[in-house]
């Protein structure tokens, strides 16, 4: 029998105790031994709860229990999570977790740790929730090299942009409703901001390549400022917006992005909808693999949690983790990526606004408003990001353009 024990009794925390209590059978029959929960870790307790009797206040009962062989880190945030992990993987104790920001900043540093004591540190659950990604680039894909991985990783602002497509709402209300329905935090920065999209990429990336990729340093933009007319152009466009969290390797180097995207519906991320997630692995052998399922919920997640949990029991005694390094890889400013960009401008002068444009972008890629007769859209030719932007600073000192109302980047 091997016994566990869980940090935080959180939605993931009491989705792993139902998965591990509503499953028991067949994880074991799957480990090849019984898995037994002795602890839960919360600063609460649930009088009204079965799992009462299990719970402790102290992490220091659970680190010198020699009883306990893994430990399943489910609280969230850096702190006090990385202390804990820290400690118990020094301890010579597997973790397995499912917490993203832990992952991105300290992910390799643990992973040492754990190498060293030939034990494990498993974060399937991190970046997909219950789509496994992680398992199939350290084993299924090893002899690929990847230069590509672009995905839906947040399910929150995917509900969102596809209520905004299929309803016709504005922003407001659709994160009102994502609310309601508990699948946006009351406050939501952490989603709508594209931070938590970002953490996931640079953690699939750093795992690509091996080395340490520091989330700080890609460029995030999230759908905050996305508005019902810019629905309205893609809708006409017969195309589909997504926040799209993208990571390219080339001869030039490495890039990563977060950012709302405009796609054609022969993308196959397009067809991608509600709070499912995608992620579509591109290889120099295999070609274009593609992950889909719920990218996050309780039971998902949790799911992915207990699978890490069996793999750790299979291997007490071997490191199975792939290698990812501490040393760090800087990435490509974004300022020099190539990139079409969707632009929608107001104008006091249609005429001279129209030809203002073909002069400085060479496009005559332009889409009229159904809605309103004082501004139109345009797509950019590929360029980098850095004359793009110049050319929309020159755009804006045209006596003609009134305003840019919104720039999104376009890959049809």
């Amino acid at each position: 029998m091997v016994k566990i024990a869980i940090l935080g009794y959180g939605t993931v925390g009491s989705g792993v105790w139902e998965v591990l209590q509503k499953n028991q059978t067949s994880i074991d029959r799957n480990a090849d031994e019984q898995i037994r929960v002795k602890y839960v870790l919360d600063l609460r307790d649930f009088p009204e709860d079965e799992v009462q009797k299990y719970i402790v206040h102290d992490f220091d009962t659970i680190l010198n229990d020699d009883e306990i062989k893994i430990v399943v880190e489910v609280m969230g945030g850096v702190e006090p999570a990385y202390t804990f992990v820290k400690k118990a993987l020094l301890n010579g104790k597997s973790v397995v977790t499912s917490n993203k920001e832990l992952v991105a900043k300290y992910g390799a540093k643990l992973l040492k740790t754990a190498k060293e004591k030939n034990i494990n540190f498993l974060f399937e659950a991190s970046v997909g929730g219950g789509i496994p990604i992680i398992r199939p680039l350290n084993q299924s894909l090893t002899a690929d090299e990847i230069y590509e991985i672009t995905g839906i990783l947040n399910g929150t602002t995917n509900y969102m942009l596809t209520k905004m497509s299929k309803e016709g709402l504005d922003y407001d209300e659709v994160l009102k409703t994502a609310q309601d329905k508990g699948y946006a935090e009351r406050n939501p920065s952490a989603d709508v901001e594209g931070f938590d999209a970002c953490r996931k990429i640079a953690i699939l990336l750093s795992i690509a390549i091996g080395k340490q990729i520091d989330y700080e340093s890609i460029y995030t933009e999230g759908i905050t400022n996305i508005t019902k007319a810019d629905i309205d152009y893609v809708t006409q466009m017969s195309m589909s917006i997504k926040l799209l969290a993208s990571a390219k390797i080339d001869n030039n180097g490495v890039w990563a992005r977060v950012s709302p995207v405009i796609i054609g519906y022969e993308n196959p991320l397009s067809m991608v909808n509600d709070v499912f997630n995608a992620i579509l692995v591109k290889g120099n052998v295999i070609g274009d693999v593609m992950f889909y399922g719920k990218g996050a919920g309780k039971l998902p997640t949790a799911s992915a949690v207990v699978a890490d949990v069996v793999d750790a029991v299979k291997h007490l005694n071997r490191n199975i983790m792939t290698a990812w390094s501490s040393e760090k890889l800087d990435i490509l400013d974004i300022d020099g990526v190539e990139v079409s960009k969707f632009i929608r401008i107001s104008y006091t002068d249609k005429e001279k606004a129209i030809n203002a444009v073909k002069n400085l972008f060479g496009t005559d890629k332009i889409v009229f408003s159904k809605n309103n007769d004082y501004e139109f859209a345009f797509i950019t030719n590929v360029e980098t990001e850095k004359i793009i932007n110049d050319k929309i600073n020159q755009l804006i000192n045209e006596t003609c353009v009134s305003e840019v109302l919104n720039t999104i980047r376009f890959e049809g």
